[in-house]
């Protein structure tokens, strides 16, 4: 039997229902999640004491500097207008949402969406610290790339909400083959039983 998610059903130390956050689930979250939370808050605001709005310092060379922006848009520069604060944080409590009943249905032993999903969410809670406490949006500051060509300034927050894009969709993919391979073994099965 699966759960919703589509992943392993009990029988593989999952949980057809979801849930189970007190067991090995919850301690995923809070590393991960938490972790990337907790070092998106410190770095920015270690960025905001140091580094005056605008200035920008080279750490190695011009190829990554750190640049202290306030990014009224999404991620890595996404921006939709003048109501982009708002438009953000609603897209960002709903996101949340979802990935929430995701995290809850997951399958205890699929650590790799627990993870990919942790990312997300730590990523999605720094930048919405950010976009509820600052009118002008949220603090950028990590600044790679070569002379003019460069990539839009962007936080740790940002990498944890890409690297755990990457492995959910990693995650998605494997799911779908573990699917397909059930499903052709399934039909040879059935073709190699007599018929009745």
């Amino acid at each position: 039997m699966t759960d919703p998610a589509g992943r392993h059903g009990t029988e593989n130390g999952g949980t057809a229902g979801g849930g189970d956050l007190g067991g090995r689930k919850l301690p995923i979250l809070l590393i991960f999640g938490g972790g990337v939370f907790l070092l998106d808050v410190v770095t920015k605001w270690i960025v905001q004491q140091t580094l005056p709005l605008g200035r920008s310092v080279e750490v190695l060379g011009d190829v990554f500097r750190l640049t202290h922006i306030m990014n009224p848009g999404a991620a890595f520069g996404l921006h939709i207008g003048e109501h982009s604060r708002l438009v953000f944080i609603l897209l960002t409590i709903c996101a949340l949402l979802f990935l929430g009943g995701m995290y809850w249905y997951a399958a205890r032993r699929d650590y790799l969406r627990l993870v990919a999903v942790s990312l997300l969410v730590g990523g999605a809670l720094g930048n919405l610290l950010d976009r509820v406490r600052f009118p002008e949006g949220v603090v950028d500051f990590l600044d790679v790339g070569f002379g003019t060509m460069r990539w839009p300034v962007f936080n740790v927050a940002d990498m944890g909400i890409t690297v755990g894009a990457v492995l959910l969709a990693v995650s998605i993919w494997q799911e779908e083959r573990e699917v397909h391979r059930s499903e052709d073994g399934v039909d040879e099965k059935a073709a190699r039983s007599p018929s009745s």
